[in-house]
């Protein structure tokens, strides 16, 4: 599943190299410590956390983990940053794979190519393993990919005679449709502290953020795919046809109201709609995203991976725990077999133990590993994620509220984006080509 999209991250080796250069990079480890017992703590915000690091401490006595769940998006990032900065980071810590570069050229993790990187080799196939490594180095290990998909209440649809979009131009139908079947329901949110999404979409419409030439970055953050991506959703905000809504509330309160029958989100999205809203068990069903031509293409929202944090002091537990939970089949049961958690493995031997160990009869028994497969397999080639992706993330989210009352426009959004990105690179010593 994972070998059709080898390309997908094809610069990440050389952008990190450029970055490390830069920035000095981290140290190489060497040779594993002898020591794999002890106490370890985990800093997560994916779901199935805490039932994981409970799995792991019934079946490894030797090691101890203690784990605190911490907040999403850039307040954890920022968190992680301040507690390597003052020597209270954890052992094991969750990073996406936006972040992971910027992290890893700036000291933030510990290079594990000696603790890990033969496991990363042997059991991850160039696609997942070029998310890790990076300027020659493993940096974290892989969990999970994250295809875009499409979520919407089948009785609704059902109940209005609706069919499922399978071109942009077909959504923004739907939500007229919606709209007009109850006015207090919407087809799709526009989230106002996550670029995620924009990120993907833009991804999926063939965008390219960043490059390299030579020993430079190239920033093109509002590109035209992504200005086409970011001109549509602009205007189903600004029209409301979509909400306009923080990911978690008042997002979780309009889907449990009935307020929001579909939105795009990926393959773990599956897992947090079943553990958020329960009782609507059966109502719901998964459908590919939508394409501007009707042709498959995907991007990614999301996707994490386990790293070790500089600073921490028992190394060799932590990476047991690390590889337990990334490439171990008892370690992805206890993800998914809570049904919080809907993962769909950077491992592809493992989709066989995650589609088995999660019940799929929240959405009617359907299929939906099947569907995801078909996303990843439809993810477009050539994105490379950028240096400074907080900065870029950062200077999107302060402009996303202002897109639905249009103050703001979201092509316009992207374009301060990449000004501040640029900026923020230069200030880090990194070189930009000319656009």
């Amino acid at each position: 599943m994972l070998r059709r999209s080898t390309a997908v991250l094809a610069g990440s080796v050389t952008a990190l190299a450029l970055l490390a250069t830069a920035c000095g990079g981290g140290t190489d480890q060497g040779a594993s410590p002898a020591k794999k017992t002890g106490e370890v703590t985990f800093w997560s915000f994916v779901k199935g956390s805490d039932k994981v690091a409970a799995a792991f401490n019934s079946s490894h006595p030797d090691i101890k983990v203690t784990f605190e769940t911490v907040p999403s998006g850039q307040e954890y990032y920022s968190k992680l940053t301040n507690a390597v900065k003052a020597g209270t980071a954890p052992d094991v810590a969750v990073v996406e794979y936006p972040h992971l570069p910027e992290f890893a050229a700036q000291g933030k993790v510990e290079d594990l190519s000696g603790l890990l990187g033969a496991e990363v080799k042997a059991g991850f196939p160039e696609a997942a393993r070029q998310l890790v490594n990076l300027g020659g180095k493993t940096w974290a290990v892989p969990r999970d990919a994250a295809p875009l998909m499409m979520m919407y209440r089948k009785d609704f649809f059902d109940q209005h005679k609706m069919g499922v979009p399978t071109t942009w131009d077909a959504y923004r139908n739907m939500t007229e449709q919606v709209k007009k079947a109850d006015p207090a329901a919407r087809g799709g949110v526009m989230y106002t502290d996550n670029p995620g999404v924009l990120e993907a979409l833009s991804w999926q419409a063939g965008g390219k953020w960043f490059a390299t030439e030579k020993d430079s970055w190239k920033v093109t953050v509002d590109d035209d795919p992504s200005k086409k991506v970011a001109a549509y959703w602009g205007d189903l905000a600004r029209t409301g046809l979509v909400h306009s809504l923080s990911q978690l509330d008042p997002f979780w309160t309009s889907v449990q109201k009935g307020r929001t029958v579909a939105y795009v989100c990926a393959s773990w999205c599956a897992g947090a709609l079943q553990a958020t809203v329960p009782d609507q068990k059966g109502k719901w069903a998964v459908a590919p995203v939508p394409t501007w031509d009707g042709a498959p293409a995907s991007g990614m929202f999301g996707g994490s991976s386990f790293a070790i944090p500089k600073g921490s002091d028992n190394s060799g537990a932590a990476a047991e725990f690390i590889k337990w939970i990334t490439t171990d089949p008892e370690g992805m049961k206890a993800w998914v077999s809570s049904g919080t958690s809907s993962m769909f493995p950077a491992d592809p031997r493992l989709v066989p133990v995650t589609k088995a160990a999660f019940t799929t009869d929240y959405f009617g028994g359907q299929d939906i590993y099947a569907l995801m497969s078909q996303s990843y397999n439809a993810i477009r080639p050539g994105w490379t994620w950028g240096p400074v992706m907080g900065a870029t993330n950062t200077a999107i989210v302060d402009q996303l509220p202002k897109v639905a009352d249009g103050s703001a426009s979201l092509p316009d959004v992207l374009s301060t984006a990449e000004k501040a990105t640029i900026t923020q690179m230069e200030q880090r010593g990194l070189k930009v080509a000319a656009p």
